[in-house]
């Protein structure tokens, strides 16, 4: 099929992650298991994208994913793919960590369950066994004329993630060690995603607003976060270099960065609240085309520009039972217009429907209801624009 980069005003996407069928949740913990092989989980993987592509093309997306669905989370996956991590829980690795102790007052200080959340922590050298995302792309261009966007897991939410000093400390004395081989590996990546005509290549690192809105301590779902300096600008500065030296030089594929305030909770009170503002001067830098950032609840503050970039503004709240309106979502539109060129305001939902494999934050049909209204409100302002 055609690849067509062609695109409406308002373009139409999601963030990422899809609610996974269960029968599809299930192959995956029997594939971990080693209860099925590999080529067994692909093709009901391959089916379910399918099936989520034709959703899409249903609804009237204008930039097309394949849901995560093969993921068991948006980033635990690189476990599969690289040598040198390995996917385990927080109480998993009190078997490996010598101040055992130490480690059980440290999981004290998280906000959420840390035993029951996976996370790929660094035991080794790494080396890239195989690509990330490419078979994932080349998957869904055979099903779709329309343009493709492919989510990676950014260089710092990586580098946080997979460094426990007890753990890594032996093959990366620092983090900013392990760092240099995460940016080697995602350069890779978009090396071969380039090639083979992404579109849009999408870096989450959710993360950073923990830095801007809870420094020094670890609040979101990223449990293995252990290694950040208590001085938060010091970490959002080698955020910002190590965003920009992965993106370096990939002129022809439009680039995102996806900032949210987590995803791991229905309870809203539970999540990070805050204005941007903290993270303006840092996200400006970004060599970035595109920030996705969340905005369909009050725990964003107020819309704010961030330089000459395009904005993926979320408008539908994923965690959330009601289907949000047309009206409401074009009146959301209507006043970032009165900061962005309608040229630049892609429309979204605030993050992911599906972040966890096991424990999706809406089902299917409202996650298809909510990009439906989008849809509608894009509709609708593309004729009272044009």
């Amino acid at each position: 099929m055609s690849d067509v980069t062609a695109l409406p005003l308002f373009p139409v996407t999601s963030v990422g992650s899809w609610p996974r069928p269960v029968a599809l949740c299930d192959a995956q913990q029997r594939l971990r298991r080693g209860r099925i092989g590999r080529n067994e989980f692909d093709r009901m993987a391959d089916d379910a994208v399918a099936d989520l592509l034709g959703v899409q093309h249903d609804i009237g997306c204008d930039i097309v994913t394949d849901g995560e669905l093969r993921r068991d989370n948006f980033y635990s996956f690189v476990a599969d793919k690289v040598d040198g991590v390995q996917l385990m829980t927080l109480a998993e690795m009190l078997d490996i960590v010598e101040d055992k102790a130490g480690f059980e007052r440290l999981l004290q200080t998280l906000d959420v369950p840390a035993y029951s959340i996976s996370s790929p922590i660094c035991v080794g050298r790494l080396a890239r066994r195989e690509p990330l995302a490419l078979d994932d792309l080349r998957f869904v261009k055979r099903h779709t004329d329309r343009p493709v966007k492919i989510t990676l897991p950014g260089p710092y939410l990586l580098t946080r993630a997979m460094y426990v000093p007890e753990v890594t400390g032996s093959f990366y004395p620092t983090k900013e060690d392990l760092a240099e081989d995460i940016v080697t590996l995602l350069r890779a990546e978009l090396t071969e995603l380039s090639d083979e005509g992404v579109h849009f290549v999408q870096l989450d690192e959710p993360v950073l607003s923990e830095l801007a809105f809870a420094p020094g301590r670890t609040r979101t779902f990223m449990c293995a976060a252990l290694a950040a300096r208590k001085d938060p600008s010091e970490e959002l500065e080698l955020a910002v270099s190590l965003i920009n030296r992965v993106v370096s030089g990939f002129d022809g594929v439009r680039l995102g960065v996806h900032v949210c305030r987590g995803n791991w909770s229905r309870d809203e009170s539970t999540l990070l609240s805050g204005s941007y503002q903290p993270l303006a001067p840092y996200l400006k830098r970004l060599k970035v085309s595109q920030l996705v950032l969340e905005y369909a609840t009050n725990r964003a503050g107020d819309l704010m520009a961030f330089g000459a970039k395009e904005l993926g503004l979320g408008v539908v709240n994923p965690r959330a039972d009601d289907v949000e309106s047309t009206d409401s979502i074009v009146r959301s539109v209507e006043r970032a217009l009165t900061i962005y060129p309608a040229s630049h305001i892609f429309l979204n939902p605030d993050c992911g429907f599906g972040t966890f494999s096991n424990r999706p934050m809406n089902s299917a049909k409202i996650a298809a209801s909510k990009l439906r209204a989008i849809v509608a409100a894009a509709q609708e302002l593309r004729s009272r624009v044009n």
